[in-house]
């Protein structure tokens, strides 16, 4: 008899072939849908992408990718699924990706608002908890989850039906996530005051001020914290210090401007807070294993190749 586990690696074979059909046929795409907070990611050859993640729940469909964020590393595949609660730096590399059977992924941005109604209406506890939960965490998709993602999937082929039915799936789609494995997870992000939520507004503040200089006394201020219970809570959550996110969060922004606007490192290292120069080369080089130029000829020699 099938397993759980069986069953939805079987679900998202046929997941595969509808995600298949609404994805361009590029090296990589990225494709935004008629449901507005559904994507698709296809991908057909093993690169590596480092990006700022909003919250999200994401289901590989086919393949296999590894995700870094500061110094830890998960691998995740078919039928599993990503949970993301708050705004992470990752890097992102998909392992099992090429043109004959690429990787293709199913992503739902999520909506605390929303999930704040469904806990609501389902009488979820919500114990006021003095732990953090991670930001982040990896689990398997049960054959009801994948099941949802399917059907909101179809929708596409038959778009008159998408603004009455894609709502109530996704409304399925968080409250099956609500009474998993990672309920407690999902509840911290739509549960006032919980210290997800709180992380969370720094986190709004840390991105809004990034070029400022951060006090840690002033955002465990914020959020009615001792500094110490704060650093503590905030690392549970992101994996790093708020000292660490800003830096990540400098360096990504930097290195986007370099490549999309032409700034040369200096200026880059102005523009997003730095002071000196050779301490952004430095951390840099830290980060993506090269100085900017360099860095910034091999992203373009990159992409050149793959527009080929």
């Amino acid at each position: 008899m099938p397993t759980q586990r069986h069953l939805a690696i079987a679900q998202c074979a046929e997941l595969a072939a509808l995600i298949d059909r609404h994805t361009d046929r590029q090296e990589s795409s990225y494709c935004e849908t008629a449901i507005e907070p559904l994507v698709f990611v296809r991908c057909s050859t093993s690169k590596t992408v480092q990006e700022v993640s909003e919250p999200l729940f994401a289901i590989v469909v086919q393949g296999e990718k590894k995700l870094s964020l500061n110094e830890e590393i998960f691998q995740y595949g078919v039928a599993q699924y990503l949970l993301l609660s708050v705004d992470l730096p990752l890097s992102v590399c998909m392992i099992e990706a090429t043109p004959d059977r690429p990787y293709l992924g199913f992503k739902l941005k999520l909506n605390p608002a929303e999930l704040c109604d469904i806990i609501a209406q389902t009488n979820s506890e919500t114990v006021q908890q003095e732990n953090s939960v991670r930001g982040w965490c990896v689990s398997d998709a049960n054959p009801s989850l994948i099941d949802c993602a399917t059907r909101l999937t179809k929708l596409l082929n038959t778009p008159q039906d998408i603004p009455f039915l894609a709502p109530m799936i996704i409304r399925e789609i968080y409250y099956r996530l609500l009474m998993g494995e990672q309920g407690e997870a999902v509840r911290q992000i739509a549960t006032t005051g919980s210290n997800m939520q709180r992380i969370t507004e720094v986190i709004k503040r840390i991105k809004a001020e990034l070029t400022k200089p951060l006090r840690v006394e002033d955002l465990a201020e914020q959020v009615n914290m001792s500094v110490s219970s704060f650093h503590r809570h905030f690392k549970t959550v992101t994996s790093m210090s708020p000292l660490q996110y800003q830096k990540q969060l400098r360096l990504l922004a930097a290195r986007q401007m370099m490549l999309a606007e032409n700034a040369d490192a200096a200026q880059a290292a102005y523009q997003v807070g730095y002071e000196s120069t050779s301490q952004f080369s430095r951390e840099y080089a830290r980060m993506f294993g090269a100085p900017p130029i360099r860095d910034v000829e091999r992203l373009r020699t990159t992409e050149t190749v793959l527009s080929r």
